[in-house]
C-alpha cells in the first residue's frame, strides 16, 4: 500500500533545471514566465486534500479542478499556490488516456484502490483536511431520462463512512449537482446536516465572468427571466439551472423554490413562444449577448442541428425547462443546440424599461478558466468551511432537472412539484469573478 508523499522536493529540483535551461537558452527564468515555465511552490502545503473522482483524464474536470491544487494558477499577475495540496486520489474508471498513474508517478500523489485509502492515506483514520468529489465523466449508462447514472451519492456515503470511522469530518465539495436522484440529493443533504459536515457543490456557471458585469441588488423585482444555453440536456441543463437561479434567487431572502415545471420540445417550444408562456422579446436580449449566435433562421438552425455520436441526451430540436416559482416568478431554460453554443441570461425588472442581460463567460480548453474561477472558490470553502453558497440552490437546481426531465418522458407534462420547497438566502455578494483572465504580461488579471 503506497505511503503518502508530498513530491514537491523532486518538483523543486525538476522547475530548478529547467530554470537553468531557459536562462541559459534566452536569459529569462522560469520564475519570469509563470504562463509557460511556473515556478515550483516556495514552500510545502500545509494541508492535505483527497480526490474522489470517476475518471481523470485529459480535460476531465478531475483535471482541471484537482490540477489547480497540483499546479498552482495565476492571480492577479502571479503564482498562487493553495495551502491545501492533493495527498491521495481515488479514481473509479481507467479509461484509454487516463492521467491518475502519470500524475501519482509525477507529482508523488498516492493512488488508492478505495475510497477509504484515499481519505486515510492507507492508514486506520481520516488523515486530509478535504475532499473533492467530482462524480463527472467516465462510462456510466443512461437511464430514460437520458440521466447519467454518475454514482455521487454512492462515494458520498463511503466518504461519510469514513468520517464516521474516525469520528470527524472535513470539508467535502461535490462538483455540479449532487444526484440525479432528488431524494438521494436531499438525504446527502440531510446527512451533512446531522453530522456537520461542511458540504458545497454546483456548477462554475454562477462564478466564471459575466460580460457585462452584472450583479442584480438583493431584492430585485424580477418579473420574468430568460436562459439560452445548449449542450446535452441533463449534463449542460444543470448548467444553464445554476445559471438561472443564482441570477433569479436575489429577489428573494425567502421562498426559492418552484411549484411546477415543464418541458418542451421540438415544435412545441416555439408555439409556446407565440402563446405567451415564454418571451421571444428576452429571447431576443439574451442572444444579444451570445458570441457564437448563429446567422439565419433560429428554428431552422436547431432543426438542422446534427448531435455528436454516441450521445444520446445530445437532442436535435430546441428544448424548454418552463420553471413556475412559488411566489409567481416565471423563468425558462432554452437549450438552442444549432443555434447557439454559450450561456446567457436575460430578465425583465419592475420599474425599469429595458430587460438587463448578460454573457456568462467561458474561456475555451485547454484551460477551462471558469473551472479556475470554481476552484477559487472551493479553496476558500476548504481553508473555512463556510460554502461561498448555500448548498440548498445545487439541491434546488438539481430538483428542477430531475422534474424537467419527467416531464419529458411523460409527453411534455405540467408537472407539480409540491416536494420542492426550499428556503434560502442568496450571499450578499454573488462571487462571480470581475475583470478577465486575460491581461498583457505586467498588469494584473484576475
Amino acid at each position: 500500500m503506497p505511503a503518502f508523499s508530498s513530491g514537491w522536493s523532486r518538483r523543486h529540483f525538476l522547475h530548478s533545471a529547467t530554470s537553468l535551461l531557459v536562462s541559459a537558452a534566452g536569459g529569462a527564468s522560469a520564475g519570469d514566465m509563470p504562463r509557460s515555465l511556473p515556478p515550483p511552490r516556495p514552500q510545502a502545503p500545509r494541508k492535505k486534500l483527497a480526490l474522489v473522482t470517476t475518471a481523470y483524464y485529459y480535460l476531465s474536470h478531475a483535471y482541471h479542478l484537482a490540477g489547480r491544487f497540483l499546479h498552482g494558477y495565476l492571480r492577479e499577475g502571479k503564482m498562487h499556490y493553495p495551502d491545501f495540496a492533493l495527498a491521495g486520489m481515488f479514481v473509479e474508471q481507467h479509461r484509454e488516456g487516463d492521467l491518475s498513474k502519470l500524475h501519482s508517478r509525477r507529482y508523488g500523489v498516492p493512488l488508492f484502490s478505495t475510497v477509504d485509502q484515499a481519505l486515510t492515506l492507507g492508514g486506520d483514520r481520516l488523515a486530509v483536511d478535504g475532499v473533492l468529489l467530482i462524480g463527472e465523466h467516465g462510462d456510466y449508462p443512461y437511464n430514460e431520462k437520458l440521466q447519467k447514472l454518475y454514482p455521487r451519492y454512492e462515494l458520498f456515503q463511503k466518504i461519510v463512512a469514513v468520517f464516521d470511522k474516525s469520528k470527524r469530518s472535513v470539508p467535502v465539495f461535490c462538483d455540479k449537482h449532487l444526484s440525479y436522484d432528488r431524494q438521494l440529493a436531499r438525504e446527502m443533504v440531510a446527512t451533512a446536516r446531522k453530522r456537520s459536515i461542511p458540504l458545497y457543490a454546483g456548477s462554475s456557471l454562477p462564478l466564471t465572468w459575466r460580460r457585462p458585469e452584472l450583479e442584480l441588488p438583493l431584492g430585485a423585482r424580477i418579473t420574468e427571466a430568460l436562459v439560452v444555453s445548449r449542450g446535452e440536456i441533463e449534463i449542460f441543463g444543470i448548467h444553464a439551472l445554476e445559471a438561472l437561479q443564482c441570477m433569479v434567487e436575489r429577489r428573494t431572502q425567502k421562498e426559492q423554490g418552484v411549484k411546477a415545471v415543464t418541458c418542451l420540445e421540438g415544435e412545441a417550444v416555439w408555439k409556446a413562444a407565440d402563446a405567451g408562456k415564454w418571451s421571444w422579446e428576452l429571447l431576443e436580449h439574451a442572444l444579444g449577448r451570445s458570441p457564437s449566435r448563429n446567422v439565419g433562421n433560429i428554428k431552422d438552425n436547431c432543426r438542422d442541428f446534427t448531435p455528436p455520436p454516441g450521445r444520446p441526451s445530445f437532442l436535435r430540436g430546441p428544448i424548454a425547462f418552463l420553471l413556475e416559482y412559488r411566489d409567481g416568478l416565471r423563468a425558462t431554460v432554452l437549450l438552442l443546440n444549432g443555434h447557439v453554443d454559450d450561456t446567457t441570461f436575460a430578465a425583465r425588472i419592475d420599474g425599469q424599461k429595458n430587460p438587463v442581460s448578460t454573457l456568462f463567460y467561458l474561456p475555451p480548453p485547454p484551460g477551462a478558466a471558469f473551472l479556475e474561477a470554481l476552484s477559487a472558490r472551493i479553496e476558500g470553502f476548504l481553508a473555512t468551511g463556510q460554502a461561498p453558497t448555500p448548498v440548498e440552490r445545487t439541491l434546488l437546481t438539481g430538483s428542477i432537472l430531475e422534474v424537467a426531465l419527467e416531464s419529458r418522458i411523460k409527453k411534455q407534462q405540467r408537472l407539480e412539484t409540491p416536494d420542492i420547497q426550499i428556503v434560502y438566502a442568496p450571499p450578499k455578494d454573488s462571487g462571480f469573478f470581475r475583470g478577465d483572465y486575460t491581461a498583457p504580461v505586467g498588469k494584473s488579471a484576475q
